[in-house]
C-alpha cells in the first residue's frame, strides 16, 4: 500500500530510506527515448473548449503563487495573497459554476512569511518559504538549518530548499543525503521541498540520481529550479524525475510530489505537464498535494484562456489583476 493510501488529501510525510548508494548509481538515463516521449508530448493535441477549461482550473489550483523579488514589500505580499484566495474573476468562476477556487501555495522569501500567514489566515492556503541560501545555497549549514527553524516557527508549512549543487556536480551522494536529512529534521511537520537546480547538473543522470537521493533522505516534493537558473524546467527533466518518483513508490511505497519551476508562463505549456503527470503517474498526482507549478506569470495567461472559452474573446493582460 503506498504511503498516502488511506487519505489521499492529507499525504503523510516521506519516512525516506537508507541511502543506498548501488541503487542511487544504478540510475540511467536513455536520453534518445527520453526525446522521444518528449517530442510526443510536444506534438501531441490539446485539449479543447470544457476539456480545456477544466484542465486549465486544476492547473491554478495546482500554482504556488511566488514572490521571491528583492523589493518585495507587505502590501505585494498582501496583494498576492488576495490573488491566491481568488485567483479568478467572480464573473469567470459564475460563469464557469465554480462556488470557489484557491492555488496551492503561496512562496515568499522569510522576512515575509509572518505577513504571508496572516493574510492567508482562515484559507486553508500553505505558506511556502524558500530557504538555505535561495537560490544558490551558498551559506553555511548552520545558517541554513537556522533559517528553515526560523520560518517553521513563523508558519510556514512548506519549506523550498536549495541543494549544494557542487555534491551532485562530484557525485558525493553521501554528502548530498546527509545534507537533506538534516533539512528534513529541521523542517518538522513542515513539508521538504527539495530544488535540484537541474539546470546546473549538468547530465540527466546526475538529476536522476539527485532525485533518488532527495527522496532517500525524506524530501516530500522534488523541484526542477529555482527559477533564477539560465536553464529551469524542462519537459525532459522533468520526465526524467517523475520516472524516478514512480520507481521510487514502486520500491518504497513512499509518495513523493513534483514541483516544475521557472520558465513556465503559457496555458499550453501548462497543460503539457499535467498530461506528463497523468500519463507517467496517474490521477493520484493531479492534486496539489502531490503536484504543484512554481510560475506566477502562468495564472494571468490562463486567466485569459478561461476568458476566451467564456466569452469567445481574448482580453487584454491587463484586464486581468496581476499576481
Amino acid at each position: 500500500m503506498s504511503a498516502d493510501a488511506a487519505d489521499p488529501n492529507h499525504p503523510r510525510l516521506n519516512a525516506g530510506t537508507a541511502l543506498d548508494l548501488a541503487r542511487v548509481r544504478a540510475a540511467r538515463v536513455n536520453q534518445p527515448a527520453v526525446a522521444r516521449r518528449v517530442a510526443v508530448l510536444n506534438a501531441s493535441r490539446s485539449v479543447k473548449k470544457l476539456y480545456q477549461a477544466a484542465w486549465l482550473v486544476k492547473a491554478v489550483q495546482c500554482m504556488d503563487l511566488t514572490t521571491l523579488a528583492g523589493d518585495d514589500t507587505p502590501g505585494r505580499v498582501r496583494r498576492l495573497c488576495a490573488k491566491a484566495r481568488q485567483p479568478l474573476r467572480a464573473d469567470l468562476l459564475a460563469a464557469l459554476g465554480l462556488p470557489a477556487l484557491r492555488v496551492g501555495a503561496v512562496c515568499v522569501y522569510h522576512e515575509m512569511v509572518a505577513e504571508a500567514v496572516a493574510a492567508l489566515a482562515g484559507s486553508g492556503i500553505p505558506v511556502a518559504v524558500v530557504s538555505t541560501g535561495f537560490p544558490a545555497g551558498q551559506t553555511p549549514m548552520e545558517t541554513k538549518l537556522r533559517e528553515i527553524e526560523l520560518s517553521v516557527a513563523a508558519g510556514a508549512q512548506e519549506v523550498d530548499i536549495v541543494i549544494s549543487r557542487r555534491h551532485a556536480l562530484t557525485q558525493d551522494w553521501q554528502a548530498l543525503y546527509d545534507e537533506i536529512a538534516a533539512y528534513r529534521a529541521a523542517c518538522g511537520d513542515a513539508h521538504l521541498k527539495a530544488i535540484l537546480a537541474t539546470g546546473e547538473l549538468q547530465t540527466l543522470e546526475n538529476v536522476a540520481r539527485a532525485s533518488w537521493v532527495a527522496m532517500m533522505a525524506g524530501a516530500d516534493f522534488i523541484k526542477t529550479s529555482t527559477g533564477k537558473e539560465g536553464v529551469n524546467a524542462t519537459l525532459d527533466v522533468s520526465l526524467v524525475m517523475v520516472r524516478a518518483i514512480r520507481e521510487f513508490e514502486t520500491e518504497t511505497g513512499q509518495v513523493v510530489g513534483y514541483k516544475p519551476a521557472g520558465g513556465i508562463s503559457a496555458a499550453k505549456t501548462a497543460l503539457q505537464y499535467l498530461a506528463l503527470m497523468k500519463e507517467e503517474l496517474g490521477p493520484r498526482w493531479l492534486q496539489p498535494e502531490r503536484f504543484r507549478f512554481g510560475a506566477s506569470s502562468l495564472l494571468t495567461d490562463i486567466e485569459r484562456q478561461l476568458e476566451h472559452h467564456v466569452t469567445g474573446h481574448y482580453s487584454a493582460a491587463h484586464r486581468h489583476a496581476m499576481p
